[in-house]
C-alpha cells in the first residue's frame, strides 16, 4: 500500500493507522467473494460500526465520535488505499450534514444515539429519480401533507444501501412548482423509518450493476409518514441537501485518493518484481512516467480534499471546493487505474489481482454521485461567472 504523505495532526495519524489495521481483517479474497455474488459487506460494516467510524461525525453528546469531516476523510482514504470499498457505508457520514444542521432536537436525541451505537443503520439517500437525473430540481416524488401525515408518492432511482438501511433520507416535492417563487424552493427532507415503511407503500428492487454498490430503486405508494418526519422547515429541502451533497463530494473524492494509492501501490510493487527482457519492467520510461503522473495527480486531489474538509469543518460553504476536489480524485484515481492495468498487463485482468474489480469501482466516480460535465458546468458559472449553459 502506498502511504499517504501529505502531514496532518497526530490525532488523524493515530485514525489512519487503527483503520489500516482494521482492514487487514479484510483481504482481497473477502471482497472477491462479495464482488462475485454481489452480496453486502455485512462484517466490514459491523466492524466499522463497533470501532466508532461510521459515528465518526455524530457529536459525543449522541454517543458518536465527534470528529470532523477530515476524519471522516482519513477513514474513508484508507479503506480504499487498504484494497477495500467503503461504498457500502459510506452514506452514514455524509448525511450527518444534513441532520446535523437541520435536524429537530427531537430527531437528533432519537435517532443519533442509535445510530452512533450500531442498533440502526442511515444508510439510504433517496434523491435521484429515473426522469429528472442530476436535474434535481425537475423531481416529481411528492409529499402531501394530511392531517399529522404527509403521504409520499413516486419513485427514486440509484438509491444505495436501501436493501440494508433502516432510515432513508428523502428529498421530496411539498409545493408544486407552478406556486414557488424560485426553483430551488417547495422541497422538503423527510427522515423515514424504512421498517415500519416497508409493505406500506414503500416498495425496494435491487439493480444489479458493473460493481457491487448495493444500489436500488425505490417506489412511493401512498406511503404514510408522521408529520414529524419533516427535517427543518417545509419547502426548504434543496438547501438543505446540498450541505449532505458537499459533503458526500468531499468523503467521495478520499476514496478515490485512496483507490489511486491502491492502483500505483500495487503497480510500483509489480514493477519493481516482473523482469522482462532480463530487467525489471519497472526500469522502463513508458512503466515509470504514467505511474509518476497518477501520482502526482493523487497528491494534488488529496490536497484538495483536505482543503475541502478544512473549509467544511470551519463552517464555510464548499460547493466549489467539494467540487473541485471530486472532479480531481475522480480523475487522479481513473489515471492511476489505467496506469496499474498497463502495468500488470493481462494479469490486470484475472480476478485474484483484485485489479479489474477495482478498476470497475473507481469507474463509477466519474459519474456519480455527480458527473465529470456538471462540475466543469458548476465550476465555469459559479467560480468563473460565465453564463449558465444549460
Amino acid at each position: 500500500m502506498l502511504s499517504p504523505t501529505l502531514p496532518e495532526d497526530a490525532s488523524t495519524a493515530q485514525i489512519r493507522e487503527a483503520v489500516r489495521a482494521l482492514c487487514a481483517q479484510f483481504p482481497g479474497a473477502y471482497w472477491r467473494d462479495l464482488d462475485r455474488e454481489r452480496q453486502y459487506p455485512t462484517r466490514f460494516v459491523q466492524e466499522l460500526t463497533a470501532a466508532g467510524y461510521l459515528g465518526a461525525l455524530i457529536p459525543e453528546e449522541f454517543g458518536g465520535s465527534g470528529l470532523g469531516l477530515t476524519a471522516a476523510a482519513a477513514v474513508l482514504e484508507e479503506i480504499h488505499a487498504a484494497g477495500c470499498n467503503g461504498g457500502a457505508c459510506h452514506a452514514q457520514m455524509y448525511m450527518m450534514g444534513t441532520l446535523l444542521r437541520h435536524g429537530s432536537a427531537q430527531q437528533k436525541s432519537h435517532w443519533l444515539p442509535q445510530i452512533a451505537a450500531g442498533d440502526i443503520r442511515l444508510q439510504a439517500f433517496a434523491v435521484t429519480e429515473p426522469g429528472s437525473g442530476s436535474d434535481t430540481l425537475a423531481l416529481r416524488t411528492t409529499a402531501v401533507a394530511d392531517g399529522d401525515n404527509y403521504v409520499i408518492n413516486g419513485q427514486k432511482i440509484w438509491t444505495s444501501r436501501a436493501e440494508h438501511s433502516d432510515l432513508m433520507l428523502l428529498l421530496a416535492r411539498t409545493t408544486p412548482q407552478s406556486e414557488v417563487a424560485k426553483r430551488t424552493e417547495g422541497l422538503s427532507v423527510f427522515l423515514i423509518d424504512m421498517r415500519q415503511a416497508l409493505g406500506r407503500g414503500l416498495t425496494i428492487r435491487p439493480i444489479r450493476t458493473m460493481m457491487n454498490h448495493s444500489t436500488t430503486e425505490v417506489f412511493f405508494d401512498n406511503l404514510r409518514i408522521p408529520a414529524d418526519a419533516l427535517v427543518g422547515e417545509k419547502g426548504h429541502g434543496f438547501r438543505y441537501i446540498l450541505d449532505g451533497m458537499n459533503a458526500e463530494r468531499t468523503l467521495i473524492a478520499s476514496e478515490c485518493v485512496g483507490d489511486g494509492r491502491w492502483f500505483i501501490g500495487t503497480a510500483t510493487a509489480y514493477a519493481r518484481e516482473r523482469r522482462v527482457f532480463g530487467r525489471p519492467i519497472g526500469q522502463n520510461q513508458g512503466i515509470q512516467f504514467p505511474l509518476a503522473r497518477a501520482y502526482a495527480a493523487v497528491q494534488a486531489a488529496a490536497l484538495a480534499v483536505a482543503h475541502a474538509a478544512r473549509r467544511f469543518e470551519s463552517g464555510e460553504r464548499i460547493g466549489a471546493e467539494a467540487n473541485i476536489a471530486k472532479l480531481l480524485a475522480s480523475e487522479a484515481s481513473w489515471q492511476a487505474a489505467e496506469a496499474c492495468v498497463q502495468t500488470l498487463g493481462g494479469f490486470a485482468f484475472a480476478e485474484e489481482y483484485d485489479v479489474e474489480r477495482k478498476y470497475r469501482e473507481a469507474r463509477l466516480y466519474q459519474v456519480a454521485p455527480v458527473s465529470t460535465n456538471l462540475i466543469l458546468a458548476y465550476i465555469a458559472e459559479h467560480v468563473l461567472e460565465l453564463p449558465r449553459s444549460y
